[in-house]
């Protein structure tokens, strides 16, 4: 019973403590979004990262073969749906993957490469609390092969290829005016003189 309850008190403890440590980076550096977390933090929630994917999903391989047409689903699927906050090439050097917080983890260091297939299945799924990864998972799991897909382009990251890169580059959702200035380069191509005129004033400026 002593034993018990001095195990219960070092858990005690132990909570204040890190509630305090929180209480006393909230005071310091506030709740921006632009702070670096510190070895502690990132060892932190990389536990409770781990402690929150159910021992059964952290088993799971992933059951589907690796073929070209799947890779260049997996490579159209991440360039329009993950680059934005990841990079084409997984770094996470974006302004949005930059300026979030934490920051959006490089996906080609053992960090991420070391974790199993329902690990990384999961996180695509169910997303990560309090981080800007959301989760993109809808309905049955078990029917969700393009999670799948993207497990299996997350694992070739440290590999793609400069041809990849340029075809994904190609897949990325355009800006509103990437848009407009594609739409008035169709209509010169087709003989509109004032588009024409547009499209290099657009260019000028």
């Amino acid at each position: 019973m002593k034993k018990l309850c001095g195990l219960l008190m070092i858990g005690f403890l132990a909570t204040l403590g890190i509630l305090g440590w929180f209480g006393y980076q909230s005071y310091t550096t506030g709740f921006s979004a632009k702070a670096e977390p510190n070895e502690l933090e990132v060892l932190i929630a990389r536990q409770l990262r781990h402690l929150a994917i159910p021992y059964e999903n952290r088993q799971l391989r992933n059951p589907l073969p690796v073929t070209q047409e799947l890779m260049k689903d997996a490579r159209a699927h991440f360039a329009d749906h993950c680059a934005s906050c990841h990079a084409n090439n997984g770094s996470g050097e974006t302004v949005i993957g930059r300026n979030v917080y934490p920051k959006a983890p490089d996906l080609r260091l053992p960090d991420t490469q070391t974790m199993s297939d329902g690990e990384l299945f999961f996180i695509i799924q169910n997303g990560i609390r309090f981080t800007a990864m959301p989760g993109w998972g809808t309905g049955d799991p078990a029917k969700d092969s393009g999670s799948w897909q993207l497990v299996h382009f997350i694992r070739h990251l440290p590999s793609l290829t400069e041809e990849e890169l340029q075809e994904m580059a190609t897949l990325n959702p355009k800006t509103k005016k990437e848009l407009q200035d594609e739409a008035l380069i169709d209509q010169f191509l087709s003989g509109d003189d004032a588009a024409a005129s547009s499209a290099t004033d657009a260019h000028h400026h």
